[in-house]
């Protein structure tokens, strides 16, 4: 039989049995502090930040100004990390300061990198959307244009009334012409009848 058949039920699982599933976690020593990523971060970043600053060089250069100063000035007995052996703990803090820095600084550009990465992305995003609506609007504005072109103009529509108002004219001389010869004839004719005895 394999080792899964072979368990009873309640018994603590072979390691490897079901990879599936996450394993128990032991219970630790130390106690455990619940500190989120975020709140970490920016902690992190603030930390950088102030790192990058010039208060911050000021101070350090005054801190190992004074310090080197201290242990080198002042009576032996009142040293606390003589020349002699080369400014060991200086050395020390200033390698955990940096240690500590280092993986710090990291984090708050992965950070920085993640903040640019969605900026950009949402700069891409906005730059489509205006692309999409310039070309709706270059599509609206060609279309109006092909209906303006359809449309009459106002010059185009006085030249149309005035070719209409000369046709008019004429029409009404030649009718005016043609009602006074129509006149004449009918006085002409009529002093031409012969008149019927009644």
């Amino acid at each position: 039989m394999s080792e899964r058949a072979e368990r009873r039920p309640g018994s603590r699982p072979v390691r490897g049995d079901k990879l599936d599933q996450p394993q128990e976690q032991r219970a630790s020593l130390l106690p455990r502090v619940d500190l989120s990523q975020e709140a970490f971060g920016v902690l992190s970043e603030k930390f950088a930040r102030f790192m990058g600053t010039p208060g911050f060089i000021i101070g350090m250069t005054v801190f190992v100004t004074v310090w080197l100063a201290w242990n080198t000035f002042m009576p032996r007995s009142q040293q606390f990390d003589p020349r002699e052996t080369n400014y060991t703990l200086l050395t020390l803090i200033l390698s955990l300061q940096a240690s500590y820095a280092a993986p710090l600084i990291l984090l708050a550009q992965n950070r920085q990198a993640d903040r640019d990465r969605v900026a950009l992305e949402q700069d891409r995003a906005r730059d489509e959307r205006n692309l999409a609506d310039t070309e709706f609007l270059t599509r609206e504005v060609a279309s109006l244009r092909l209906a303006l072109r359809e449309q009459a103009t106002r010059d185009f529509v006085r030249s149309e009334l005035r070719t209409l108002l000369e046709e008019l004219e004429e029409r009404s001389v030649i009718r005016r012409a043609d009602d006074d010869g129509a006149d004449e004839g009918r006085r002409a004719h009529a002093t031409r009848e012969p008149r019927h005895p009644g």
